[in-house]
């Protein structure tokens, strides 16, 4: 059984401000994240995602982190979380995070030029957050492996014009206030 896509069927849906909103564990840990869901989209960014000679894992928080340590656990490749925080550490490089909803500052540590990196996230909907992240990452000097983001809202993503190609694991639309999968192999 595909506990992803039946997980995707079942989810609410919220609006605020015309924006509608998928309510899934993975993007939000509500309802609660069960470990089968997440053991088998583990499984699924293993088999699909290019991890060798993968130094890091790139992941934003806050919903990438519970993906992310999955994934390091099966395969000890290190994760480096993008926080909302500046801690001033060396090496700490600034990017700007636009979303569909939102805009603020983000910060990378942990990662250095020549690093290999998967970059790993949740949701994919604008691509305002990946766009920022990847292009941070390419002016540090760091060699973008592959990047996965497990679910992607289709429609308008920033992404569509840049030479990034950005795996997922399964495509989804909000339609009539439900959740419609486009495309269950993922890919855009």
């Amino acid at each position: 059984m595909d506990r992803l896509r039946q997980s995707l069927l079942d989810t609410p849906v919220t609006e605020k401000d015309g924006y509608h909103y998928f309510v899934h564990p993975i993007s939000d840990g509500v309802p609660m994240l069960e470990p089968e869901l997440l053991r088998e989209i583990t499984v699924r960014i293993v088999r699909r995602a290019n991890l060798e000679d993968v130094d890091k894992i790139v992941t934003p928080a806050a919903m990438g982190i519970h993906i992310s340590t999955a994934v390091s656990l099966m395969t000890d490749i290190p994760v480096a979380i993008i926080r909302k925080r500046s801690y001033g550490l060396d090496g700490e490089v600034s990017l700007s995070q636009v979303t569909g909803y939102s805009e603020s500052e983000m910060y990378i540590n942990d990662v250095e030029e020549g690093d290999r990196v998967l970059v790993l996230d949740d949701v994919l909907s604008t691509g305002g957050t990946m766009t920022a992240i990847l292009d941070a990452l390419t002016e540090m000097n760091a060699e973008v492996v592959d990047v996965l983001a497990v679910i992607k809202k289709v429609g308008e993503n920033k992404l569509d014009d840049t030479d990034y190609d950005v795996k997922t694991l399964i495509n989804i639309d909000v339609v009539g206030g439900e959740v419609e999968i486009v495309d269950e192999n993922g890919d855009f």
